[in-house]
């Protein structure tokens, strides 16, 4: 596809529905220690910054939305996910597992308190590509 054909230029946000905003704040800001840049209560929703995409946590049913986590995991960068994963546990987050080595990178599966799915991820190798 050419320039002068490319419709979508990259992401501005990702959803993430939550049922309790003040729990879910709790979460994101001080749990994962992402830097919250938008916070209104009185319109049911919360964004926080990942460096490269911002998270829109909102309280679904206030969007017309039925709830349902997300169950498909977003993957975090993280340097070290051994490093992330002890930060992250001694914080009160339980992981699905041990650690995954893919052979080029490293995968640690957690979820938010609603339910929705996360990992920590760090590729240590080269992406080969195929096809």
């Amino acid at each position: 596809m050419t320039a002068a054909t490319e419709i979508v230029t990259g992401v501005d946000f990702v959803s993430i529905p939550t049922q309790d905003l003040d729990r879910a704040v709790d979460f994101y800001g001080n749990t994962l220690g992402l830097e919250r840049s938008v916070y209104y209560p009185d319109r049911n929703f919360a964004e926080f910054e990942t460096h490269t995409v911002t998270f829109s946590v909102i309280v679904a049913e206030k969007f017309g939305f039925d709830f349902t986590p997300n169950r498909n995991p977003v993957a975090l960068h993280v340097e070290d996910v051994a490093d992330a994963r002890a930060t992250l546990e001694a914080r009160g987050i339980e992981f699905a597992g041990e650690t995954l080595d893919t052979g080029v990178c490293h995968m640690a599966f957690f979820a938010d308190p609603d339910g929705n799915a996360f990992m920590l991820h760090h590729r240590y190798a080269k992406r080969v590509p195929t096809g």
